[in-house]
């Protein structure tokens, strides 16, 4: 019987990592995993039933730690993901809740792991954070080892891969990505994860394609099919046809030689033509991102968001380990500075462990600097830890969502006592950093020139100002169409909030997605946007572009841009004006 010729499949999925890849499907299987049964155990073996338990997360912890010491102190940002998993193996929520399961249940221990695995998963879930999704994956990772050591499956050993392939995998941990060889494996692609997964952000750190989110995969694809992973995309193809195959190839050299031509020029200054001189900053969450934001030659963190302590910790952290976390990200990227974004919470953020009432609209309900405001003890905490680390290195304080000036002038009433406490405890700290406020409330772009009076920089937050200006809910598809950078409302409120600044004599950066799109530098360029910050990634084109731009020329184009009354008429005019060089 001849086997039928294997059709092109597409799949679209979250780009996990930038790039493309062509090559041959290596499956990945934790056959075994998945084959839980329940049975019931008597009282007499429920204290063994934990052990065996207890020994199960030992035998994993003690192979995760092998893995962590297998890789040197080369890789701190894959080192620093591996040591937050192998805190998790004695999690509260994860280890004590499955022994708990075994006693009151009195069933066995694959059952209760897997049970309050489930359980965890469903709560997490319920959030529209998509970051505090994505952490969930690492507790479930961390339970997948566990229960692997439990029902005796096969563990993956990427390291013993010994030929070129594309791992094709139902999911895989920081563990198991930490194992990649570059020679062998020249990408992968997961059923599960997403975009700030802890697995997306060694696979970027690798700098290897890989898409993640597929949710089937692993059932379409079969060991050895020809695949094409465009990490940058979000798009895997199975099996691809002749003409596909070409085109990817092209696209393949055609990425390769913009890398290389990208990386080759990152260390020059970004100076326009005709000599203005931009500052590129990197926006983060996580120490992890120091490597990336270095790598990319970032001139500093314009936007640190701090609420992953927050959301990683089931309680609120105290001032030490706040301070400790802050004190490790100035030491790490001393002499340039570090930008602290205050808790950002409520919102599409919700704290698990906090009590809270039910909001109809919380977007526009009791979040951020409102929220630090009414609870004064948590911000203060914040505040204190913040100036405790910039005695280590160059830090600034940014506070989110400030819509009037009351605000401003609480929160410096608040800073005020923050700063009296710590010198009552005798505590290092430096009190002297630049203060700033977000601007992505419409009311303070109409108003930034009373707010210059009481801040030392603006930086223009444009993903929640085209939200609150255009009345749009960036999660609801069928106002999507409504939401654009281009948007001449938008490109109009940057340019008063950048002429307040320039009037009252303070600093102005962008922070916002829009900043790190080229598409949209013409126009940032003409309004006298100087500084803006990026994903880390984005710095070296971005950068690219500015020394391709003349800043005066770009002025005199945006003073055409503010007469146009459309989104679409603004973009055909950056495109037909600066099309030649986007297209580079």
């Amino acid at each position: 019987m001849v086997e039928s010729e294997k059709t092109e499949t597409v799949l679209k999925g979250i780009g996990g990592s930038p790039g493309i890849c062509i090559g041959k499907a290596y499956i990945v299987d934790r056959e075994g995993v998945d084959l839980i049964k329940r049975y019931p155990i008597s009282l007499e073996r429920v204290p063994a039933e934990i052990n065996r338990f207890k020994n199960a997360v030992k035998v994993a912890k003690d192979g995760h730690s092998a893995v962590i010491e297998s890789l040197g102190t080369d890789l701190s940002d894959q080192l620093g993901i591996l040591e937050t998993h192998l805190a998790l193996f004695k999690d509260k929520m994860l280890y004590g809740k499955t022994i708990e399961t075994i006693k009151t249940d009195m069933i066995n221990a694959e059952w209760a792991l897997k049970k309050v695995s489930h359980e965890i998963k469903s709560m997490f879930m319920k959030f529209n954070d998509e970051y505090l999704k994505s952490r969930v994956m690492d507790i479930m990772q961390v339970s997948e080892q566990v229960m692997r050591h439990l029902v005796g499956a096969q563990d993956i050993k990427i390291a013993d891969i010994n030929k070129r392939v594309i791992l094709v995998a139902h999911d895989l941990s920081p563990a198991d990505t930490s194992q990649i060889q570059l020679e062998h494996i020249k990408g992968f692609v997961t059923d599960r994860g997403g975009k700030d997964s802890h697995t997306g952000i060694i696979a970027k750190s690798l700098a290897i394609p890989a898409v993640m989110g597929l949710d089937n995969a692993t059932q379409l694809v079969e060991n050895d099919d020809i695949l094409i992973v465009d990490g940058s995309s979000g798009i895997l193809i199975i099996n691809p046809e002749e003409d596909t195959l070409f085109s990817y190839e092209e696209r393949r050299a055609a990425y390769e030689a913009q890398q290389a031509s990208l990386a080759r020029d990152s260390h020059l200054p970004a100076v326009t033509l005709d000599g203005v001189r931009f500052t590129l900053m990197a926006n983060m969450e996580m120490v992890e991102e120091v490597v990336s934001v270095r790598d990319n030659d970032a001139k500093g963190v314009g936007l640190f968001r701090t609420e992953f302590l927050y959301l990683y910790l089931k309680r609120f952290p105290s001032e030490d380990e706040l301070f400790e976390k802050y004190k490790e990200v100035v030491e790490l990227l001393t002499p340039m500075p570090v930008t602290f974004r205050t808790l950002d919470i409520n919102g599409d953020k919700v704290l698990p462990y906090m009590k809270t009432i039910e909001e109809e609209n919380p977007a526009l309900g009791l979040r951020a600097v409102r929220f630090c405001l009414q609870r004064p003890e948590i911000f203060i905490t914040q505040i204190k830890a913040v100036f405790r680390a910039a005695a280590f290195g160059k830090a600034k304080l940014l506070i989110p969502m400030i819509s009037c000036v009351e605000e401003i002038i609480q929160v410096r009433e608040v800073i005020e006592k923050a700063v009296q406490e710590l010198k009552g405890e005798n505590k290092i700290f430096n009190r002297d950093i630049p203060l700033g406020i977000m601007i992505e409330v419409p009311s303070a772009v109409i108003i930034a020139e009373d707010l210059a009076d009481y801040v030392d920089f603006f930086s223009i937050g444009t993903n929640d100002l085209i939200q609150y200006s255009m009345a749009i809910d960036r999660r609801n598809r069928q106002v999507a169409h409504l939401y654009h950078p281009m948007c001449p409302a938008l490109i109009r409120m940057v340019k008063m909030v950048v002429d307040a600044a320039g009037k009252k004599n303070i600093d102005v950066a962008m922070c916002g997605e829009m900043a790190g799109d080229p598409f949209n530098l013409p126009v940032l360029m003409g309004l006298g946007l100087t500084e803006l910050s990026m994903n880390p990634m984005s710095i070296p084109r971005i950068n690219q572009m500015v020394r391709r731009l003349n800043a005066h020329d770009t002025e005199e184009f945006t003073k055409n841009v503010l007469n146009i009354g459309r989104a679409v008429d603004i973009v055909a005019m950056v495109r037909e004006n600066y099309g030649d060089i986007l297209d580079k």
